[in-house]
């Protein structure tokens, strides 16, 4: 038998063994929203904006590509794009860096 953990979930007290795929998970952290992530593996087709543009909340920052769709990636709010990380007709993975905001 493995390791007993407790934990504390709304007052409650609870006793389990933890499964190693458990213990060996990638623990979740809020997401940055300064960076722009890829949501899905695909193609960048179209950047329409350049390091040091200021862009406005809504507007168009780049075309995704992904399962025959194309995902237009748009400003969450205000800023000024810091850095790009990908070019036009690279391929991502899910979960990858594509664009910081100041």
């Amino acid at each position: 038998m493995g390791k007993i953990t407790e934990f504390n979930i709304d007052g409650t007290l609870y006793q389990t063994e933890l499964t190693k795929k458990f213990e060996n998970r990638k623990i979740w952290k809020k997401p940055d929203p300064k960076q722009i992530m890829s949501f899905i593996p695909g193609a960048i087709v179209e950047i329409f904006v350049k390091e040091g543009q200021k862009v406005k909340a809504g507007e168009g920052l780049m075309i995704l590509e992904a399962m025959k769709m194309k995902n237009r990636i748009e400003m969450p709010f205000d800023g000024v794009i810091k850095k790009i990380y990908v070019t036009e007709g690279v391929k991502v993975p899910n979960r990858l860096l594509m664009l910081e905001i100041e």
